[in-house]
């Protein structure tokens, strides 16, 4: 049988979907009658906000990638090393100037949708307590630089951090707005948002690095975007949740304490991840040499993509798993979510095992031969990582951020370890796989939550498993065919297209895919395309 609950699962949550645990706001308990009726729910169709979900990655894949690929060619790899150390720290830090406000600030206004001057007042509180931490730890950064620069014995890091300090603060209060869009089920304003940010970064850094400013102009330009994105979330937000305002003060309007309290252990969680995700690029720094670093970082950007379609699902399915007095949490929409992402998974990482030399050819060009062996052992952090998204952002709405916080702590000792060894012994590529064992650890433990907490049944999702690695073997036979040294870009189409027909196909006869799944699929995309609510 396909696998149960359809591509997103069906539209009516299971009888048992709403009896979860933890705490928060609660459903009414059996036998107590029907929930007074709330306020009309403003919030998109999961599929329309998935659609939108994947539309701000798409953007921001077609933005990160262009300029990736200039920075990589203009900078060459010792620039291009300077740069991807600078935004590494910059990434580690931006969580840490977050203080997991933003995320915090998303569960509770998700519980609250079609309150709007509840949501105001969760907001103006979220981006009070935002502003004092952020402001706190850029200026820290900034003082730092120089000290940074010396440990890593490259003074040409000094204004790149610099930079890289207000860039943090500007990204911090954008992803308040963002995460509250997602939050409200409004992703049509976080595409609005994302991909005028995206064109200002792009836009400036480009034209800096072209007068001369190199990488500080590079880090400049990521200053720039997101000091932009930061004021027009200001005025799409304020837009949205009319009638309702922000306060912005010292005197509380919803609560500084559960927002904070909530936001601890998401500090926490998502300061370990961003650790664990920029750990091998830092280690291979310390160990090996910036160039070192560049020649790892630059397909660890090409990686990125993979795990767009998780988190664009999360954007449309996890706002949902959150306490709404109203509408309890869509326990289906996560299984055949995560049933979704399996398919795409497996046919995502057989072009990175078998055609990683020409795709690191083609897209950074032969001064990166050394990245092929690297980007090849990444292919499980490709499988299983691509879909960690979407567990992760699931256990943070349902209020459960706290069972993540061994988790994300042994997932970056267990990184650390294998790196220390691994680099050492394998040099580059050794990182690719103490990266790649982390987070099978991760993507495990939030499984289990999930399970736990909404019963989702893992016998569907096996067999699914199953019967994509048959078909992903079909299309890796197919690649293979076509070569793996050096192809034109007419061949790399042509081996593409006919290795995901044979993947389609393999689906097709184990039955994995069948009529019912493309039926939904039209009935999907036509709800995509159209405003309309649910849960």
């Amino acid at each position: 049988m396909p696998g149960a609950g359809g591509l997103l699962g069906r539209r009516r949550q299971r009888a048992g979907a709403a009896a979860v645990s933890g705490g928060g706001p609660h459903p009414a308990a059996p036998g107590s009658g029907p929930p007074p009726a709330g306020p009309e729910d403003p919030a998109d169709s999961i599929e329309r906000n998935a659609a939108f979900g994947l539309a701000v990655k798409l953007a921001g894949a077609l933005f990160t990638g262009a300029l990736t690929i200039f920075l990589v060619r203009e900078l060459e790899p010792d620039g291009y090393g300077v740069f991807a150390l600078a935004t590494s720290i910059g990434s580690l830090v931006v969580l840490f100037s977050d203080f997991g406000i933003s995320q915090s600030a998303a569960r509770y206004i998700a519980e609250r949708r079609g309150r709007h001057q509840e949501v105001g007042n969760v907001l103006g509180d979220a981006l009070s307590l935002k502003l004092a931490a952020s402001l706190l730890v850029s200026a820290l950064l900034a003082l730092l630089a120089v000290p940074i620069a010396d440990a890593y014995d490259n003074p040409d890091l000094v204004w790149p951090l610099r930079l890289v300090s207000l860039a943090v603060l500007a990204q911090s209060v954008m992803a308040l707005f963002a995460g509250s869009f997602n939050a409200l089920g409004r992703n049509s304003l976080h595409f609005r948002l994302a991909l005028s940010e995206s064109a200002v970064e792009v836009g400036a850094s480009v034209a800096l690095v072209l007068l001369g400013a190199g990488v500080t102009g590079a880090v400049g330009g990521r200053a720039i975007g997101y000091a932009f994105g930061a004021l027009l979330g200001v005025v799409l937000v304020a837009r949205l949740i009319r009638p309702g305002r922000m306060h912005v003060g010292l005197r509380a309007r919803w609560g500084y304490r559960p927002i904070a309290a909530y936001a601890g252990a998401l500090l926490i969680v998502e300061g370990a991840f961003a650790l664990y995700t920029e750990i091998d690029t830092l280690m291979i720094g310390a160990i090996l040499g910036t160039t070192a670093a560049g020649l790892f970082a630059a397909p660890l950007q090409l990686l990125i993509f993979t795990q767009y379609p998780a988190l664009a699902l999360a954007a449309g399915i996890a706002p949902r798993l959150a306490r709404h007095p109203d509408h309890p949490p869509n326990a289906d929409a996560l299984q055949g979510g995560l049933r979704l992402l399996i398919l795409i998974q497996f046919a995502l990482v057989v072009p990175i095992v078998v055609w990683a030399e020409p795709l690191v050819d083609l897209v950074f060009g032969a001064d990166y031969g050394a990245s092929v062996e690297p980007l090849r052992f990444l292919a499980p952090y490709v499988l299983i990582g691509g879909i960690t998204p979407l567990l992760a952002l699931s256990v943070n709405y349902l209020g459960e951020a706290r069972r993540r916080i061994p988790l994300a702590i042994a997932t970056v000792l267990i990184n650390a370890a294998l790196d220390l060894w691994l680099i050492n012994e394998l040099g580059i590529k050794g990182a690719s796989i103490a990266t790649s064992i982390a987070v099978a650890f991760y993507a495990f433990g939030h499984l289990m939550i999930c399970v736990r907490v909404l019963d989702l049944r893992l016998a569907p999702l096996a067999l699914s498993s199953t019967r994509s690695a048959l078909a992903a073997t079909a299309m890796g036979a197919v690649l293979f065919a076509f070569g793996t040294g050096t192809l034109s870009v007419l061949e790399m189409i042509a081996g593409g297209l006919l290795a995901l027909t044979a993947y389609a196909l393999v689906l097709v006869t184990t039955r994995e895919l069948t009529g019912e799944d493309a039926r939904q699929l039209r009935e999907r995309a036509a709800a995509a395309l159209g405003r309309g609510s649910g849960t």
